[in-house]
């Protein structure tokens, strides 16, 4: 199946995933600043931009379960894609995700990227209505052809109850614009599924771990970097760890996991599920980055909520 046609695209095609070239490193799925309901906070963005790209990321991913994005209005959405591509000005590649329960609106945003410069879209399993793997397939096939960049598939069944099967992906290996997988299922017994299958049948996509924490054991069975959320707040631990791991360098990976680890303790602060998506927040506000304000139905963390993510920060030497 053909690859669609870049031509829409503000600058032209991305040559990120060209000539089998893969995302490598750390990539933070970027919480969306907000300064007040529906309203972006444009200055937060900006120093959480500079923030993670100054330590070192391969990238950034907007628009994603840690953004956000389906508790956001469609133009706060489109209004965070023209920002972000303006403030990363190609220092780094961006991604964006184009998820929604409507196929069209789906289509319509990943358009808007395209537009705007972004270098792929990421596309999880539609939600609500759980799809049978038939359906999946299906509409995975019907939608590539209309999104006017190279995609990435997210597996996300914690939330979206629904898998992409490693069979289904097999099915889909043949659409060329199709350039990667992130998953962020914690099971690693998947995952290496998932990198065997790259070396069966596309080699050039790009496998990408979501839960941050195991990223050393991702990159054992063969994974190219994660999409850890963390790295909005403490970025440089991401990019060491991983760059440790790369040069094989034991001593200097021990040290990053161990503070990512420490770290991890943010996300047992509060009782609900939204808690992971507060804590980061907050840790990004108590570093002076951005206001912790989530979106609705979401509340900040309290002061004793705070003041427990903040005694982390001061633990690791970051605050």
């Amino acid at each position: 199946m053909n690859a669609p046609d870049f031509s829409s695209a503000a600058d032209g095609p991305s040559t990120l995933f060209q000539d089998g070239n893969r995302l490598r490193g750390i990539v933070p799925p970027l919480i969306t600043p907000l300064s007040a309901r529906d309203e972006l906070d444009h200055a937060g963005l900006e120093r959480l931009i500079d923030h993670v790209i100054n330590a070192g990321v391969s990238g950034v991913f907007i628009l994603g379960t840690t953004g956000e994005a389906p508790s956001l209005s469609y133009r706060l959405r489109r209004e965070l894609i023209t920002e972000t591509m303006r403030l990363v000005a190609q220092r780094v590649p961006v991604l964006v995700g184009v998820t929604d329960t409507a196929f069209v609106e789906s289509v319509a945003l990943a358009r808007h990227a395209a537009n705007a410069g972004a270098d792929a879209a990421v596309l999880t399993t539609p939600y609500y209505f759980p799809a049978g793997q038939t359906e999946l397939t299906a509409y995975v096939q019907k939608i590539t052809p209309e999104i006017p960049l190279p995609l990435m598939l997210y597996n996300m069944p914690g939330l979206t109850k629904v898998w992409f099967e490693i069979e289904t992906l097999r099915k889909l290996s043949d659409i060329d614009s199709i350039v990667g997988v992130k998953d962020s299922s914690g099971d690693l017994d998947y995952f290496g599924q998932l990198c065997k299958l790259r070396e069966e049948v596309r080699n050039d996509w790009s496998i990408l771990i979501g839960p941050e924490a195991m990223l050393p054991e991702a990159h054992r069975l063969g994974g190219d970097g994660g999409v850890a959320g963390g790295a909005n707040a403490v970025p440089k631990f991401f990019v060491d760890c991983y760059q440790g791991l790369i040069d094989n360098d034991e001593a200097k990976t021990e040290v990053a996991i161990e503070a990512i680890r420490r770290f991890q303790d943010v996300y047992d602060v509060g009782k609900y599920a939204s808690r992971h998506i507060k804590a980061t927040k907050c840790a990004a506000s108590l570093l002076g980055i951005c206001s912790d304000l989530p979106a609705d139905p979401f509340h900040r963390f309290f002061e004793p909520e705070r003041e427990r993510v903040a005694e982390v920060l001061r633990d690791l030497g970051v605050l």
